[in-house]
């Protein structure tokens, strides 16, 4: 075991501070990785504060994890030292189940094991990336073939493959009219990848200072969400709408946007439930509510793949570990374009300080 620099939240209620935690000698299959970046997901201030009342403590956030090989297994046959690699949400799961066999990792039936906070059915708990270093089964370790930029590489491991893979499933492409609605952390990964797809993509905002940015990002056309007359303009109009918005809202309002055959997905998940949709709203065009958990494993590298060779990026704002708290309060009132990454180094420095 090794003892390893962190920050944890000790409880709901407590700032995210200094920790140390223990992590494993690298096994046959493990990769050990210096972590250089980690993204700052809303799920890691969710899951600090004990908004899902799952936390276990102490909670070291982090699950967009870029990194340099350190060591590897004896047995480690897809990396090498020196290899830059990523890490996501997962770091396991139990490999026998038909989703895991299908490469769906992300819905095992016997529940993946969380890059933190733990299996999702319960048991000891894991670490993540708000720390110096991890240890992961190569199975779950990524491949990273952007040559620079690599801080904003990160978000691609939650917040990209989180978009990815329902624009993907419900085959977002040419000829499709795409709706992306909020522009947050996942909202302009969502733009970003379903442009370079090749979609016609329509954002959806509260905000009219967001018109322009949404058109940067690659949007063909940007509505304000609380006007009716511009919403009524695309009555039926949709494919598929992709939902990022991780607080509780009206659906009905984009459910009545969808073709007959349309999907409304969600991906954004809220501390309290959304209103029910109107039952109307779904079957009078057989139009579909869905939801969305990041990617499998292999859908993740083929997502990482894609941005690499399309040049894309997430839009970041670097930080410094001691600044995560004032994160989490700007984060909630949506002060970020559009993700934050953690300087790593930063953690280490103030380590070697203390």
């Amino acid at each position: 075991m090794t003892r390893t620099p962190a920050y944890a939240a000790q409880a709901a209620d407590k700032p995210l501070g200094p920790h140390a935690i223990e992590r494993r000698a690298p096994g046959a299959h493990d990769v050990a990785i210096d972590i250089l970046y980690c993204g700052v997901c809303h799920s890691d201030l969710h899951t600090a504060r004990n908004e899902w009342k799952n936390t276990m403590y102490p909670c070291v956030p982090g699950h967009e994890i870029v990194g340099r090989v350190t060591a590897v297994g004896k047995d480690v046959k897809g990396f090498k030292v020196g290899d830059t690699v990523g890490v996501g949400c997962m770091v396991d799961s139990c490999g026998h189940c038909a989703s895991c066999k299908d490469g769906e990792e992300n819905y095992c039936e016997n529940g993946f094991t969380a890059t933190y906070n733990g299996p999702v059915f319960g048991g000891e708990n894991t670490y993540g990336g708000y720390s110096a270093n991890i240890v992961v089964n190569e199975k779950f370790v990524l491949h990273i073939s952007h040559k620079d930029n690599l801080a904003a590489v990160a978000p691609l491991l939650c917040a990209g493959i989180t978009t990815w893979s329902p624009l993907r499933h419900w085959h977002a492409g040419p000829g499709k009219k795409v709706g992306i609605v909020g522009l947050g952390g996942l909202g302009h990964m969502g733009v970003k990848l379903a442009r370079a797809m090749g979609a016609h993509v329509v954002l959806f905002t509260t905000s009219p200072n967001k018109i322009a940015d949404g058109k940067r990002l690659g949007a063909d056309e940007v509505v304000i969400s609380k006007d009716p007359e511009q919403m009524k303009q695309h009555a039926g109009s949709f494919d598929f709408i992709l939902n990022t918005v991780a607080a509780p809202h009206d659906l009905d309002a984009f459910l009545n946007l969808l073709k007959r055959d349309g999907t409304l997905c969600l991906v954004g998940a809220p501390a309290t439930p959304h209103p029910s949709p109107q039952v109307f709203s779904l079957i009078f065009k057989r139009r579909a509510l869905a939801g969305s958990l990041i990617g499998g494993i292999r859908e993740t590298q083929e997502m990482l793949d894609f941005c690499a060779e399309h040049g894309i990026v997430s839009d970041i704002e670097m930080i410094a570990m001691r600044d995560i708290n004032d994160a989490y309060e700007r984060m909630l009132k949506s002060d970020v374009k559009y993700r934050f990454v953690i300087d790593m180094q930063t953690l280490k420095d103030e380590a070697k300080a203390a």
